[in-house]
């Protein structure tokens, strides 16, 4: 590997946007794969994404832009993947270059629905990458306020430290503070899991209850966390730090959630299809949804207890009424 690696974002959404917006900070030449042709070619004239985070200008110098997967692979040491769980492997397939001498790095916050694994899991099972070589870029932190350059935090974590902190480093800016973490899948699961619990909130809030039973709400929903991941991948870990109850905050109470938002149309009468038609971005806490339920249930009588996603998954996979699922749910919260 090169003294100073290559880094590539592989996705064009809002969260991949702000990504490669914090590497070209550090970096003098940023890799950025994205399938959407007319995109690549706006971003070549109008030095900006047309469809997410359009205020965010860049240097067109700066960026190594290709719709071919393939050519960003062989370009780049580091690979940030933000490509929606739901799709990444459609992309994924397209690859004919290897991955086991690559350093990848997940921003995606789910499950891979065709395997069920976290993304980590499911590049070593599938990909041969070694998990020394697996990280995960974790918030808490909205795209949107990147773009608006205010200050945001994130958690980089990876079993190899060294390679955590110069991920961590070229991140970092005035706007943006980086830790550290040795948690990959403990992040990584919380990561999943925040975007259930901010539907559960939205779903809350479009059903009329108010802050109050909110905060009763997160409060639940950081300790169901904590047992879930337990469950997953034993270790010592505080469920308060920023990477586990920061993220949940501000992706539960946020304007900027798309999942909270999403759950707030379901609370509304909205059906889940119709609400999907409706939102511009994908929403990855319903497939998360379906996953983490049936990755606990998998575990028999070694469960961990999930009221709140158990409840979500009702309404979402289950068809049930939303009011008549959260009155029952609100018995089971203290």
């Amino acid at each position: 590997m090169t003294e100073r690696p290559k880094f590539a974002v592989f996705g064009g959404g809002s969260w991949a946007t702000a990504i490669v917006k914090m590497l070209c900070e550090n970096l003098d030449e940023v890799g950025w794969y994205m399938r959407n042709t007319y995109a690549l070619d706006h971003i070549k004239k109008e030095d900006h994404n047309p469809n997410y985070l359009s205020s965010v200008e860049f240097k067109v110098s700066q960026l190594k832009l290709s719709n071919d997967i393939n050519e960003m692979v062989e370009y780049a040491d580091y690979l940030i993947f933000v490509i929606p769980s739901a799709f990444v492997e459609t992309e994924l397939k397209k690859l004919t270059v290897s991955l086991e001498e690559k350093v990848i790095f997940s921003a995606i916050k789910g499950i891979v629905p065709e395997t069920s694994l976290i993304v980590g899991d499911h590049f070593n099972t599938h990909y041969n990458v070694a998990f020394n070589n697996i990280g995960v870029i974790s918030g808490p932190c909205h795209a949107e306020e990147v773009a608006l350059e205010r200050l945001s935090y994130l958690t980089i974590a990876c079993a190899d430290e060294e390679k955590a902190k110069l991920v961590a480093d070229t991140l970092s800016s005035d706007y943006i503070k980086c830790t550290t973490s040795d948690d990959v899948m403990g992040t990584e699961y919380a990561a999943m899991l925040k975007n259930i619990y901010a539907i559960a909130a939205g779903i809350a809030h479009g059903l009329g209850y108010g802050d109050n039973f909110q905060s009763v709400l997160m409060s639940n929903a950081i300790r169901e966390m904590k047992k879930y991941v337990k469950k997953v991948h034993k270790m010592k870990r505080n469920i308060n730090d920023s990477a586990y109850l920061g993220d949940l905050l501000v992706t539960g109470y946020s304007v900027f959630s798309r999942n909270r938002m999403f759950g707030n149309m379901i609370g509304k009468g909205y059906t889940v299809k119709s609400a999907q038609m409706e939102m511009s971005m994908i929403a990855e806490g319903y497939y998360a949804t379906k996953s983490a339920y049936n990755l606990n249930q998998a575990k028999g009588k070694k469960k961990a207890k999930t009221p709140i996603i158990t409840a979500v998954y009702n309404i979402l996979y289950e068809g049930k009424d939303p009011k008549k699922v959260f009155t029952k749910l609100t018995d089971k919260l203290d």
